[in-house]
């Protein structure tokens, strides 16, 4: 079964609160991890409401932009590639010590923020 773009953003929008309710928790790592996912599922509703077929079935945030066909203002932009570069990271951390040392409150409430951002922009291009 096939999903839909409005289930591809309704899973975004419960990730990405699912990304607030772990920061309040302080496992940031997972946070971070969670804003990745909800920016995945917004691209991948993205994907299939302009190309009306199904995305494919990867992780790559700057493969979806480029396959939609989309032009991220810079600020988007350098939020979903700073995304994409951290997603294997933070899901299979090779150091959770290491891990838990880079990303504190602070960069990852930047990242929320910003994904944020992205997740009301990438809504507005349905």
């Amino acid at each position: 079964m096939s999903k839909k773009p409005e289930e591809w953003f309704k899973q975004a929008a419960y990730d990405f609160k699912t990304a607030e309710i772990i920061l309040e928790n302080k496992r940031f790592i997972y946070a971070v991890f969670m804003c990745h996912l909800s920016i995945e599922k917004a691209l991948k509703g993205l994907y299939q409401s302009r190309l009306n077929e199904l995305p494919p079935k990867v992780h790559n945030l700057i493969y979806l932009v480029e396959k939609i066909g989309l032009t991220p203002p810079d600020t988007f932009h350098n939020a979903i590639f700073e995304l994409n570069r951290v997603s294997i990271p933070t899901r299979y951390p090779d150091d959770l010590t290491r891990m838990n040392k880079i990303y504190k409150k602070k960069n990852t409430t930047e990242m929320i923020d910003s994904s944020r951002e992205v997740l009301k922009w990438l809504k507005s291009q349905l």
